[in-house]
């Protein structure tokens, strides 16, 4: 593999991880606070279907991500008042987040455009544009490094630097504010929480609020930057990888981020055969390299969750004792 061809695929890495990694820093806000959330598929999916109709309807890529993000919380709360409010079954509601994502986006989209469950194309102001950062083209012919900076590290959309940055804000909230101590308590003992004085209840729907948000703008980051409309189905899995991300992880930030760094770079990596082709001497067939993600996702699932110790109160209603 020459240079050129190991940054364009670091390139694609990047690319393709930006909505894992908003989606496994989402599902850890969530569940460091003890709410489980399977339904980060859900959300991404309805974020991805409203921020690309609103865009296609309106013109305006960031009132599409508004939209994206609205229509993540909704679903947040449905899950918030499931799981909280109503103390139901955590997986149960999450599940059916994903059900009722998965058909109610390519309905409406098929009432309102007509166009078998698809949205319009975006182009222009409607969808996400590359960024080139500053010097980009005047250090391009730069041995090494220039290359190294036009092609990998600028000409993204403004959403993959906004992922990367909420690697470290997320590592701030959780380690060195007082929020973010109170929620990892939440997680753990939320008896003694409430014994301080501090809302349970509130603090969850905080976290749960917080996924809502990274979920929206994940969805919406598939919708309107990685590709130019809704199609039906097109999280694809990612939710679930995420949440695969995030137990190997260790519900750690930096963790997170090579995590899903590992899993974009074998979605990459299916999208170019040719190279595994050139390593190892025969084709490989092109089926078996689009399931790699899912393949490592299950031996993570699999080899990591008894190692893995999620948060003590995980899934587990909070009760008041009186």
């Amino acid at each position: 593999m020459d240079f050129a061809t190991l940054l364009q695929m670091l390139d694609a890495t990047l690319r393709l991880a930006t909505p894992l990694l908003l989606a496994c820093l989402a599902g850890l806000f969530s569940e460091r606070a003890g709410i489980f959330d399977i339904g980060l598929e859900g959300k991404m999916l309805a974020a991805a279907f409203m921020s690309a109709a609103i865009a296609a309807v309106t013109g305006d890529v960031w009132l599409g991500l508004l939209a994206g993000i609205g229509a993540s919380l909704v679903l947040s709360a449905v899950h918030g008042l499931a799981s909280i409010t109503f103390r139901g079954n955590q997986l149960i509601s999450g599940v059916a987040i994903n059900f009722l994502a998965a058909g109610l986006t390519v309905v409406v989209a098929q009432s309102w455009f007509r166009q078998g469950g698809r949205t319009p194309q975006l182009s222009g102001d409607a969808r996400f544009n590359p960024i080139t950062l500053p010097f980009a083209e005047t250090l391009r012919e730069v041995p090494v490094l220039g290359p190294i900076y036009y092609e990998l590290i600028s000409g993204h959309t403004i959403l993959v630097y906004v992922a990367l940055a909420m690697v470290p804000l997320t590592w701030w909230v959780l380690y060195r504010t007082r929020f973010g101590l109170r929620l990892r308590a939440v997680g753990e003992n939320p008896a003694a929480v409430d014994t301080a004085g501090v809302s349970v209840v509130a603090l969850r729907f905080a976290a749960v609020g917080i996924c809502g948000v990274l979920c929206g703008i994940a969805g919406a980051y598939l919708a309107t930057a990685l590709q130019a409309s809704f199609v039906k189905d097109m999280s694809a899995g990612r939710g679930y990888i995420a949440l695969a991300a995030l137990i190997f992880a260790k519900w750690r930030p930096w963790y997170a981020l090579y995590a899903c760094l590992l899993f974009g770079f074998l979605q990459a990596l299916s999208l170019r055969p040719d190279i595994i082709t050139n390593v190892i001497g025969f084709r490989v067939n092109g089926q078996l390299l689009d399931v790699l993600p899912f393949i490592l996702t299950v031996i993570i699932l699999a080899g990591f969750v008894g190692k893995a110790i999620p948060p003590r109160a995980g899934g587990q209603p909070y009760v008041k004792e009186r």
